[in-house]
């Protein structure tokens, strides 16, 4: 008689022919593949934004002005958002597993390269290459997910695996400035980039192998373009890219202009108490995964429609004139935007139909772009009407989110 454990272990192996192999939640393979691709998120985030508060201490060391410092994040964002495209189509003759390990260990690497930066210019560089490596895990992340996961706990899971992002969003911020502020920025890249690497490898070591992808060998620019031509053509999933753009682009242009505000009087906070509002990101975690459950359950678009109006209310609070309601505006925003990221990511894997690493990276292309074309608009309406025109400018992107929302919700029922 086989024991329980060698039972437990056929169960969650087993191949039932003519169907798909899903890690089904409760089961070992599960549990490794959801702390697989928390670790893979936070590894990701962290690095990417590392550089994020070093950006003064950049621009003084180089001597360069704050505008050129900043090329040091936006080159990473930027390549990362042609990278997450091309990534697909490498995905599909790599493999999901094998190229999410490759990009996590080299960004890592690469991580670990700037802190040994002799100049600004090789910073950049590498910071660019980074950009190009990395996309090879958030797109691809989505699809593996989508392709292994019981549909009936994905949202849990990708829910876990937004919490990572955000998580490794806030430790990238905050412990990199504590470090730079304690042993200067190189050791603090280098302790980062060292934690990076830590976590690629208990990737590498926790995610199971893919049962349900089909490697594509060689590559075949029409077989490329026709999958992504084919989920535009999806009469859901565009609105789900939108929501994505808006969204996004409605959470950065908070983020970056709430800091202009606050060290301006009446409030006057100086860098370290800034910093400090990053751990707010916390609440994103919690409202990933808490977010992703209750769409099992209840439905993923009331839930993401819960998360949109979330992220409205929180940046309407932040009109407010005292800082803690600013605060908690932050919170409520921080905590509708995770919400309705880890329930339209859910939704792209369960809407496209074959291809999903090309539907993931068409929301991810939308995501960042969001992020720098509408955070960079933000500026502008800051610069002229000052903070009340920035929470116009986002409450009006979020209104068109939440409409995006509910056609896409239309047109899925329509397909069931």
């Amino acid at each position: 008689m086989p024991t329980s454990a060698h039972a437990m272990k056929t169960a969650e192996t087993a191949a039932i022919p003519g169907q798909k192999q899903y890690l089904t939640r409760g089961t070992g393979a599960y549990r490794r593949a959801s702390l697989a691709l928390f670790l893979s998120g936070f590894s990701t985030f962290s690095l990417l934004y590392c550089v994020q508060p070093l950006l003064p201490i950049f621009s003084q060391q180089f001597s360069v002005s704050p505008a050129e410092s900043s090329l040091s994040l936006s080159l990473s964002t930027g390549f990362l958002a042609v990278a997450i495209v091309c990534a697909a189509a490498v995905s599909e003759g790599l493999g999901r597993r094998s190229l999410m390990s490759i990009s996590l260990v080299g960004a890592a690497l690469l991580t670990i390269a700037t802190a040994f930066a002799p100049n600004w210019h090789l910073l950049l560089v590498i910071r660019a290459l980074q950009g190009l490596v990395l996309g090879g895990v958030p797109a691809v992340a989505m699809a593996y997910l989508a392709e292994e996961i019981d549909p009936r706990g994905l949202g849990a899971t990708m829910g876990l695996y937004v919490g990572g992002t955000a998580f490794g969003g806030m430790s990238g911020r905050v412990l990199t400035g504590i470090l730079a502020e304690y042993l200067t920025w190189r050791p603090a890249l280098f302790i980062i980039g060292a934690i990076g690497l830590a976590a690629a490898i208990g990737f590498i070591a926790l995610l199971p192998p893919s049962r349900n992808f089909v490697r594509r060998p060689g590559f075949d620019p029409g077989f490329h373009a026709k999958a992504w031509l084919g989920h535009l053509s999806n009469p859901a999933l565009p609105f789900i890219f939108a929501i994505a753009f808006l969204a996004m682009g409605s959470f950065v242009t908070i983020y970056n202009y709430a800091g202009f505000r606050l060290v301006a009087p009446p409030y006057d906070l100086n860098q370290t108490e800034l910093g400090l509002i990053f751990t707010v990101y916390l609440f994103g975690i919690g409202a990933s995964s808490i977010g992703g459950l209750l769409g099992d359950r209840i439905g993923h678009f009331s839930m993401l429609l819960v998360g949109l109006a979330l992220t409205a209310a929180g940046s309407a609070l932040t009109l407010a004139a005292s800082l803690p309601v600013i605060i908690l505006g932050i919170i409520v925003l921080t905590t509708g935007f995770f919400m309705s990221h880890s329930i339209a990511s859910g939704l792209v894997g369960k809407l496209a139909h074959g291809t999903k690493g090309h539907a993931s990276s068409l929301y991810m292309l939308a995501y960042y772009v969001g992020s720098s074309l509408m955070g960079s608009a933000g500026g502008w309406f800051y610069a002229v009407e000052g903070w009340a025109a920035v929470v116009i400018f986002t409450l009006v992107m979020l209104a068109l989110a939440f409409v995006s929302a509910c056609f896409a919700q239309q047109f899925a029922r329509r397909k069931a």
